[in-house]
């Protein structure tokens, strides 16, 4: 039998793990307004396939139901998640 040996891990691009600033597209409240636009978290929960990213403000599933415990689940590899970048700044959109 052929003998294998690795140099190192393969790679897990595109994961998220516990404690990184993120960005996730969803609805929220904005200065008294609700909008849909990407709103900064943290990740407190992740897994090979699952990310639960919670936030300081309110945000809302898309059928309108308020989280009451600021925390959102997106998959992995969803669009809607991304690493925080500070530099990043526009006019969300309103609902």
């Amino acid at each position: 039998m052929a003998e294998l040996r690795f140099t190192s891990a393969p790679e897990k691009e595109g994961i998220f793990s516990v404690g990184e600033d993120v960005e996730v597209y969803c609805d929220h409240d904005l200065q008294g307004e609700r909008v849909r636009d990407w709103l900064r978290g943290v990740v407190v929960q992740a897994d090979s396939k699952m990310v639960a990213v919670q936030f300081m403000d309110n945000v809302y599933l898309t059928d309108g139901w308020m989280v009451p415990d600021h925390v959102l689940w997106c998959t992995q590899k969803s669009t809607g998640i991304r690493l925080y970048r500070s530099n990043r700044r526009r006019k969300p959109r309103t609902l």
